[in-house]
């Protein structure tokens, strides 16, 4: 989907009198969004910029203008209340298990986070496929040279191992952007380098200096280094290790409490005795990544920044490892809100600002949560269902009389338009309803599809709404747009079924699919229960050897006609036909990529086949990529990858 809403320029108001508190944060006016006009139909692999316009003529106002931010220049932010936002998702983010993306899917993530405007996109590990590296080229070469009128570009961030050929693969991944940069890193603390290592202070810190030196030397003058476990490694290691890699050139220093271990407290006062004893410290740029293990990630990341950290590395909605990291939106809002009364003590005059245009932050959010597959919990803050939504009588009686005696900011600045949705003309959306109808409140919801996707979207709308009563909630119509998330790479689809099951006799099911080749294909098969029976017959129509990871089915709505949304994490068996192989970069071994997908529909064993064949798409779609891209790497050809899905997939 081509999420679009405008960006803005939102205003901060003063504390209120009338209760003591801080006023919502809201644009002073709800005007129609802007449109990014489309990219150029092509984009050379050199580093020629590509000149985007950023806001319509109707929509030149100062609501919607971006916000300003100082020069970019490698380990310097000449602004010291300047606060960079690295944004991680496409790296670390897709690391959450079933969490995996195609490289169209990170292509359209990465451009709505630079709509979105952070400063750096940390667009993958190159290393670890070759799927992985021609994403982040990609990224790289396309969103990497598309600059906006104010002269924005996001930085592009290929992370590697403290290995030259990892750090040799990160710099020809991301060499063709306008700002390219390479991360690169070694653990630290003493558990790390005695039982993972197996190596001493000593030869580690010749490893990450040769690392950075090695990257210098490629002719890469944007250098970010991080001590993995920087949260449990002793602050005389982190001293002299840190005090070598600026000497050898690197230029921002992050520093990762990998395990989430550290209190806010702690992990501040650690910022802070860096920067006061590590040499050279006023020559390069501190970073916080932090992991949410004790659900400290926000808290720990602004503790850093109080104490002088000026990049705070995050995701979007907070996905990553484990139980995640800091997450993007929960940080941008509370430096929005707080950022210029509550963080003095540092450098600069600690009014602290990012340019962050809070109004994508809704409809990235959503874009994220459809691609993984990796759905907010409703009373996530910020992007959660229930951010916003008031049900205690007494909170209800607060918000009619005056919106801010609950909410310290608006849905509206964050690209959900409520009084739309709210307020409007009260259209219900049945069998009837026009594809204008459909259009205008998916963009009130927060997404803006382009025709092709809307069309999708309007095709299975009208296809639940025959067979509904009563027209389709907000929450149905969101659900179909998650359908089609999924279908990006529509290899296999299915356009029959049917099942026979009972407490006597055995579950049965016949599938019907057309193919790649657009020629449709039959099979029955029987299982332990009738989803069981249609997956294996896809299985064997298909020809592929799968394993099931996890299975979810959830309702949209209440009542007997409600839509059904199902999915499912699957991962090709271990040396199968199949096996999609890639490297952990934090592991620094092979496991097997896990693959999501969702599927919606009235019927169950119709949203469960859905959602199977979407996860299944992806796993092949990836796989054919992979093969054409060893072929090509075989061949000694150059240049993108020409997708050839339909020969790989159909020989499977």
């Amino acid at each position: 989907m081509n999420l679009s809403f405008g960006g803005a320029l939102l205003a901060m108001l003063a504390a209120s009198s009338s209760f003591g508190g801080a006023e919502a944060f809201t644009p002073r006016a709800l005007q129609q969004p802007q449109h990014l006009s489309t990219r150029a139909t092509s984009f050379s692999t050199q580093r020629t910029p590509v000149k985007v316009s950023m806001i319509d003529d109707e929509a030149k106002s100062e609501l919607f203008v971006r916000k300003p931010r100082p020069e970019y220049i490698p380990g310097e932010i000449p602004d010291p209340d300047y606060v960079r936002i690295f944004d991680t998702t496409l790296r670390d983010g897709e690391q959450s298990p079933g969490a995996t993306l195609t490289s169209e899917e990170k292509l359209e993530i990465a451009r709505n986070l630079a709509k979105l405007g952070v400063d750096i996109i940390e667009a993958g590990f190159p290393i670890a496929s070759p799927d992985d590296f021609q994403a982040v080229k990609n990224i790289a070469d396309k969103v990497g040279n598309e600059i906006f009128e104010d002269g924005y570009v996001p930085v592009i961030c290929g992370l590697s191992r403290a290995f030259p050929k990892d750090i040799e693969r990160a710099w020809d991944a991301v060499k063709g952007a306008t700002r390219p940069r390479i991360h690169t890193f070694i653990a630290t603390s003493k558990i790390h380098m005695e039982t993972k290592l197996n190596k001493t202070p000593d030869e580690v810190v010749e490893i990450a200096v040769n690392a950075v030196t090695f990257a210098k030397g490629l002719g890469c003058d944007d250098i970010e280094f991080s001590p993995e476990d920087a949260g449990r490694s002793d602050p005389e290691f982190l001293y002299r290790i840190l005090t070598a890699v600026i000497e050898a050139g690197a230029t921002t220093l992050n520093i990762p409490d990998t395990t989430g271990w550290n209190m806010p407290w702690e992990f501040g006062g650690l910022i802070k005795k860096l920067r006061e004893n590590v040499k050279g410290a006023d020559k390069v740029v501190f970073s916080t990544h932090c992991q949410n293990d004790l659900g400290l990630a926000t808290a720990n990341s602004l503790a850093g920044a109080l104490n002088g950290a000026r990049q705070l590395e995050c995701t979007i909605n907070g996905i990553g490892e484990r139980a995640g990291n800091a997450s993007l939106e929960e940080i941008v809002m509370s430096l929005a809100l707080k950022g210029e009364t509550h963080f003095e003590g540092g450098p600069g005059t600690g009014k602290l600002r990012t340019a962050i245009n809070p109004v994508h932050i809704s409809s990235t959010s959503k874009l994220v949560s459809e691609y993984t597959g990796m759905i907010c919990q409703p009373h996530k803050a910020i992007v959660g269902a229930n951010a916003f939504r008031h049900e205690s009588g007494i909170h209800q009686d607060g918000m009619i009389k005056n919106k801010n005696t609950y909410e310290i900011m608006t849905p509206e600045s964050i690209g959900l338009m409520r009084g739309d949705a709210e307020s409007g003309a009260g259209i219900v959306l049945g069998k009837h309803s026009g594809r204008n109808a459909v259009g205008t409140r998916l963009k009130e919801l927060g997404y803006d599809l382009d025709p092709d996707k809307l069309n999708a979207v309007f095709t299975r709308f009208k296809e639940v709404a025959e067979r509904r009563k009563g027209g389709l909630e907000d929450e149905d119509l969101e659900s179909l747009v998650l359908d089609q998330a999924g279908n990006i790479n529509n290899l296999w689809t299915v356009t029959g079924l049917q099942v026979s099951t009972g407490m006597s006799g055995i579950p049965t099911a016949t599938v019907k699919m057309r193919g790649p080749d657009m020629v449709e294909r039959y099979m029955a098969s029987t299982g332990t229960g009738p989803v069981d029976a249609v997956y294996k017959a896809i299985d064997q129509i298909i020809g592929i050897s799968i394993e099931l990871e996890s299975y979810s089915l959830s309702s949209v709505t209440e009542g007997i006609e409600a839509l059904a949304v199902t999915r499912v994490g699957i991962a090709a068996i271990e040396g199968g036909p199949n096996d999609v192989p890639s490297i952990h970069s934090q592991f620094g071994v092979f496991k097997n990529r896990q693959f999501s997908g969702s599927g919606s529909d009235t019927d169950i064993i119709t949203s469960s086949a859905r959602a199977y064949v979407s996860a299944v798409n992806k796993l092949l779609t990836w796989n054919a990529r992979r093969s054409q891209q060893e072929i090509e790497e075989a061949n000694g050809t150059a240049g993108d990858a020409i997708e050839t899905q339909s020969k790989v997939v159909t020989s499977a």
